[in-house]
């Protein structure tokens, strides 16, 4: 019989008509991984409406570490990666966009840069992809740039990249941050509101190669006004106590 590791490392990718970037993905995950750690890939397919389902099951045939989740209906991307971190049998979590713009080379860098951290620290820290070199079309990129500048001024969170996918924190500190609708994009300032501590490491960043983008720039911008006041509403109402045990 094999013995087959428990996973320390679960890899949660959100999808929405992606599956032309299914088994490219899935091939690169593995071969960045494979010799680093135990793990697991968790796909979240968010409503499908193209041939996802049907590749996700060919790739469930090649790829025993895999996991496929599917919400019937769309539910966005922030409640995929939440339906994929609360079914993770690992302690530690990897996002990932399922476009293939996330390089899942640059998950053992940011594996090592965790690890490295002290270890009272850990169980709250998250690392943080930045696209330094952004690989979109140039609308894409100045409306990015703004709305990271507009974030950072307003919720004082000092990280250049909100947006990115690339991500890699504990199962027990993603559980435990307010979960609503887009929160995938304010995950750095949600985590200083519990006291907690973000790392930024530098990630490649790839131009879209199949299928198209699932929303569209004037739908974020308006949507992230009305997430950004919230998000603002949540700071300023929370504490992080000092917890001391009387002797």
């Amino acid at each position: 019989m094999t013995n087959v590791l428990a996973p320390e490392l679960s890899v949660v990718v959100p999808v929405r008509n992606e599956a032309d970037n299914i088994l490219p993905l899935l091939r690169e995950i593995h071969v960045a991984l494979k010799t680093r750690i135990a793990f697991e890939v968790i796909y979240v397919d968010d409503g499908s409406t193209d041939a996802t389902p049907e590749v996700l099951t060919q790739a469930r045939a090649l790829y025993s570490r895999l996991v496929v989740l599917r919400h019937k209906t769309a539910c966005g991307q922030s409640r995929a990666v939440a339906t994929g971190v609360r079914a993770a049998q690992a302690p530690l979590i990897a996002t990932l966009d399922g476009d293939g713009q996330n390089d899942p080379a640059d998950l053992p860098a940011m594996l090592d840069r965790w690890r490295a951290a002290p270890e009272q620290i850990r169980p709250r820290l998250m690392i943080t992809g930045w696209r330094a070199d952004r690989r979109d079309d140039p609308v894409r990129r100045l409306s990015s740039t703004v709305a990271n500048k507009v974030r950072a001024a307003l919720l004082g969170d000092g990280v250049p990249d909100s947006g990115s996918g690339i991500k890699l924190l504990p199962r027990e500190l993603f559980i435990e941050l307010p979960f609503f609708d887009h929160m995938h994009r304010f995950m750095a300032a949600l985590v200083m509101r519990t006291g907690g501590t973000i790392e930024t490491v530098r990630v490649n960043h790839r131009p879209r190669e199949r299928g198209v983008s699932k929303y569209g720039v004037w739908d974020r911008l308006w949507v992230g006004i009305v997430d950004l006041l919230g998000v603002m509403w949540l700071i300023r109402r929370s504490q992080v106590p000092v917890v001391e045990k009387p002797e």
